[in-house]
Formats: structure tokens, sequence, C-alpha cells
């Protein structure tokens, strides 16, 4: 970015604008005409502290959900297409919407599309990847003095079609137009900060003041609706300065970085469930050199992620292998089970949608090898029965019954971050 030097670009200081941050505010932030007037007066504080600022917005309050209901009321069939094009409407008006508010407050705005702000994705529909970003128009409006209001949650491919980025994709167009100007990335959303766990189900989270970037980046794959595990990832990638605030209150939020300051705290900084996956088994696999490679390289080709993947060994050279899916690729999963079952000779396919994964999250569990036990015992005081257990350099995590997800929740956080236990 250039120095600015117009003097219609001097901040209340009448010093140039030499600061650049993307502010991204979701759909409850923008849920209708008198929150958009406060986030103006957000972005005007910004620009007086001396920002230039580009804005990501996602839509409107439950936008999204609506028009998938919509669509599901007008046809039984899925078609990626034309869920995407309906689906980009949303943050179309938010955009539209905002500038016209800060233009209204004697604020210089202008709004663009993915497509005019230079984003560009591939994949499957509805889980766009980001794979270029060309900000050249938006670099503009800036240095004219203007604030750009872009459409998050989508991009258009090489032959023009919108794709969406998936859920909580408009944190990754933040991110990732944050990387491409140069700038700090702001998530302005309803909550103050990272929080130890979700306020809706512990009575005593706490609010981090750092978290690292791996860290926050384990959080949100096992469930954590704070940020986009993969909006983390390219701020990793790119080293991003990133920082989750409210745009609600007035309070110091989180900021994300690379390594935490020196400490001996706690080791465990979040706890998290998810039910939105289910268990699927591969029973009576062979057990013989390339099945699952092609088992789950035929997942992949299908846009499918196998996660919590366990191989049984069975006797007689069959193997049973039990992995875990997002619900909304089940059907999906089921298919492709019950295709390769009959290719390779297993015997067949079972699920189970009434599950959770519960995790424990924090760099300083490979340095505290009591840590699983203490998990496992916590829920065993609990009655909660584990299903599965897998373990990272950073994260353990149970399956359990949907039922008692929140409970372990609440144990979990109760023992290792509430009592402090390592």
């Amino acid at each position: 970015m250039s120095t600015l030097s117009d003097p219609s670009e001097l901040n209340e200081n009448n010093e140039p604008r030499d600061k650049v941050a993307v502010l991204k505010f979701g759909g409850s932030s923008v849920a209708d005409a008198e929150r958009m007037k406060e986030v103006a007066l957000i972005i005007q504080g910004y620009i007086k502290r001396g920002y230039m600022i580009a804005v990501i917005v996602s839509a409107m309050g439950n936008t999204t959900n609506n028009l998938l209901a919509l669509a599901q009321n007008v046809s039984e069939d899925f078609d990626g297409r034309e869920i995407d094009q309906l689906l980009a409407t949303g943050e179309q008006q938010s955009i539209a919407l905002l500038a016209l508010t800060l233009k209204n407050d004697g604020i210089a705005a202008q709004s663009f599309t993915a497509s005019q702000a230079g984003f560009y994705a591939q994949g499957f529909p509805t889980e766009g990847r980001i794979y270029r970003v060309n900000p050249a128009a938006v670099i503009s409006a800036l240095e004219s003095g203007k604030v750009a209001v872009v459409a998050g949650f989508q991009a258009v491919t090489d032959e023009g079609d919108v794709i969406t980025l998936g859920r909580g994709g408009s944190d990754l167009s933040a991110v990732a137009l944050a990387a491409a100007i140069g700038g700090e990335c702001h998530i302005l959303k309803d909550v103050a900060g990272v929080m130890t766990a979700d306020p809706r189900v512990v009575k005593k989270p706490k609010k981090l003041d750092y978290f690292t970037y791996k860290e926050c980046m384990e959080l949100s794959a096992l469930g954590a609706k704070m940020l986009q595990a993969r909006s983390v990832e390219v701020a990793a990638r790119y080293e991003v300065p990133l920082y989750v605030a409210s745009s609600f209150v007035d309070e110091e939020g989180t900021w994300i970085v690379k390594s935490n300051p020196v400490s001996e705290g706690m080791a465990i900084k979040g706890v998290v469930s998810d039910v939105k996956v289910a268990k699927v088994v591969m029973m009576g696999v062979p057990d013989v050199p390339g099945v699952a490679a092609r088992f789950f390289s035929r997942l992949a080709e299908n846009g499918i992620g196998a996660e919590m993947i366990i191989q049984n060994n069975m006797r007689g050279g069959l193997n049973d292998i039990g992995f875990l899916v997002k619900k909304e690729f089940l059907d999906g999963t089921i298919d492709v089970c019950r295709d390769f079952s009959g290719e390779v000779g297993a015997q067949g396919v079972s699920f189970n949608t009434e599950i959770a994964r519960v995790s424990i999250v924090g760099a300083g569990i490979a340095n505290h090898p009591g840590i699983p036990s203490r998990m496992f015992t916590t829920l065993a005081k609990e009655g909660i029965n584990i299903d599965m257990i897998a373990s990272t350099a950073l994260a353990v995590t149970c399956v359990v019954s949907s039922e008692r997800a929140e409970d372990a929740v609440r144990a979990l956080h109760e023992h290792f971050i509430e009592e402090g236990a390592v």
C-alpha cells in the first residue's frame, strides 16, 4: 500500500492513514438496520484511529438458513451450483446496505461482490477453496479514501460461476483479503473474544487474551464456532495478525498469535463438543495392501473428509474401518461405502448419528502425560461412556453419546480450567 497524501485521507490527528485492517462482521452483527448503524460507528472509530478499512460482511441474521429452507421447499434434490447462486445473494444484500449506511453517515464507501474484489476459488460446490486473490480494485478504493465493503463467503471459478466457501467462509474471506493487501484481520462477533468453552454450555467460561494459531486451528476443526478452521490455517501460513472481539460491547478481545507469551499457565485452553458428526464403520474389509488407500481416495473424490480413522484388526484376514464424517455428508458416505463394499467383498456398512466428539485442546498437552487419564477419569465419574479415542500433540478427543455431550464439556471444563488441574 502506498502512503496516502490527499488531505481527505488524514486521520483526526492530521496524520496519513498508514495502517490497514480488514474487519469482518458476522450475521448477528449486521442483522438489521440498527445493527448496520452500529457497525458504521465501529468503522468510523477505526478510521479515526488512522486505519484504512476493508470490510467483509456475512448475510444478515438468519438469511443463509432461510434461503436453504426455501431451496428445500422447492426441490428435493441438492444442486450445489444453484445453491451457491442462491446463498451468495445474502452477502450481496449486506454489502449494499452497509455501503448505503456508511455513505449516509458521510463515510465514502464502495461495495464489491467477490468477483469484483478478485476472489477466485475451485473445488466442489458449497465447499470452494480459494486459490487466488487479486485485490487491485479493493486497493484502489482504499487509496482513494473509501471503505471497501466486500461480500464474504463466496468467490468465482475460472468459468465465472459463483462458489461459496463452506460454513464460516466469511472468516476465510477476511483473512485471505488481509493476507493479500498486507493488513491486520479483526473478526468482530457477538462474543468478546475466544472463550475456553461455549458460554451457553458452561457457567464460568474464561476469555483468553492470547491463543496460538495451532491451538485455535485445532479447536475450530474440532467443532468450536468462533472461527472457521481454514481461515486460521491461512492466517498462520501468511502470519496475518488476527484479532477476535465483540461488535456489541467495547471490550478487549483475543489476539491469535504464533506463540503464547512465556508462561507456565494452564495447559488446557479450551473444551469443545461437536454433535454434527456421524460414525461410520466399514465392516469386514479384506486385509490386503491398497484397500484403505482406494477407499479413502473414493471418499475424497466425492468431497468427503474422514476424521478419527481407526482400523480394528480381526481374525480371518478382515478388518473393520471406523471413522467420523460431517452429518451433511452421511448419505454420500453411505453410498460410497456400499459401492466399495461390493467391489472388494466387504461385509457392509453401519452408521450412528447419535454421537458427538468432545475434545480438550492446548499446546501443553504433550508435556503432561497424565492429562488423558484425567480426562477419562472425569468422564467416568459422570457416567459417560467413551466409544472412540484419538489424540494429537494439541488435543485429546473422545466420542460419546450426543445426549451427554454438554455434560462432558461442563465436567471437563470444571476439572481442567475452572479448577486449574493439569
